[in-house]
């Protein structure tokens, strides 16, 4: 039977821009129909600067909760009412949840993108590992992988605000995991970039480079990829990123976005509806979508 909203239907939302190429309505529109749960989610493009519109719109109309993607993640942590412990170390979150219009701001980010590693046999303790990019996604696998035992992290971003947020990411590790070593590079001394990838167990590209209309784009120069590396994206849309497509060309075992959105789309459905996605019923329906 064909799912309808009707009067009592919740909804939840994605905030962030660009959203077109999500694919976070797909997947949670899926789930909210298999397990009978009168709820609607929908893709709203809000820029970092019309957040605090965003987020009274959401008390406003009750939105029982929402996700935040890039840009906004950081934004949106100083906007909500409280923040979850992993929340406050990282400055940014990805998920709201509403409780009686009181907002509580959560992140998953992490914790999807070591999953997605896991699923595809990489185990991150012990690893060295080059992050690219410092905001609320790469600040979040920048904790996670600390806290889950890599030995080094390697972080890299353009003298830009989000600089000063790796340096304190570096601070709060030093804190938080005091055996991982956790150094912050300018992007633009490709010199440097070129040797950490060179000691490096895993390279992750956690910026928007990759993404539609910068999909053609990579951060990293192919002849700085290696057949031992390991290659991590965070960008999900398109599939293969050209960074994914260099790493598969020189043999690298190359890991795309796609997994991470699902497995943290997974944590944060819990936080929304106390429920475990069906995440099974949801990759087989992808793979039969692609046939068609």
């Amino acid at each position: 039977m064909e799912k309808h909203i009707s009067g009592t239907t919740g909804l939840f939302t994605l905030l962030g821009t660009p959203v077109g190429h999500s694919g976070s309505p797909a997947m949670y529109n899926f789930s909210f129909k298999k397990q009978g749960l009168d709820y609607a989610y929908m893709a709203f493009d809000v820029k970092k600067e019309q957040m605090p519109q965003a987020i009274d719109a959401l008390k406003l109309f009750k939105v029982r909760g929402s996700n935040v993607t890039m840009p906004c993640k950081s934004v949106a942590s100083t906007l909500v009412d409280d923040l979850s412990p992993a929340a406050k170390i990282i400055g940014a979150i990805n998920v709201i949840v509403n409780n009686d219009g009181k907002l509580t701001g959560h992140i998953t980010d992490g914790i999807g993108f070591v999953r997605n590693l896991k699923e595809n046999g990489v185990d991150i303790k012990g690893k060295n590992i080059v992050v690219i990019g410092a905001g609320g996604a790469a600040t979040a696998i920048q904790v996670q992988v600390a806290l889950d035992g890599a030995k080094s992290i390697a972080i890299f971003n353009q003298d830009d605000e989000f600089f000063e947020n790796a340096k304190e990411t570096k601070s709060k590790l030093k804190d938080e995991t005091p055996n991982v070593k956790v150094d912050v590079y300018p992007l633009s001394d490709k010199g440097l970039l070129k040797e950490k990838i060179e000691n490096a167990d895993i390279l992750v590209n956690a910026t928007i480079v990759g993404m539609k209309p910068l999909d053609v784009q990579s951060l990293v120069d192919k002849s700085m990829l290696r057949s031992d590396l390991i290659v991590a994206d965070t960008v999900y849309n398109p599939l293969k990123t050209k960074l994914i497509e260099d790493a598969e060309e020189v043999g690298a075992k190359a890991i795309p976005g796609k997994g991470m959105l699902l497995w943290q789309g997974a944590e944060a459905y819990k936080l929304f509806t106390g429920k475990e996605m069906p995440t099974d019923e949801y990759q087989a329906y992808e793979k039969e979508q692609a046939k068609i």
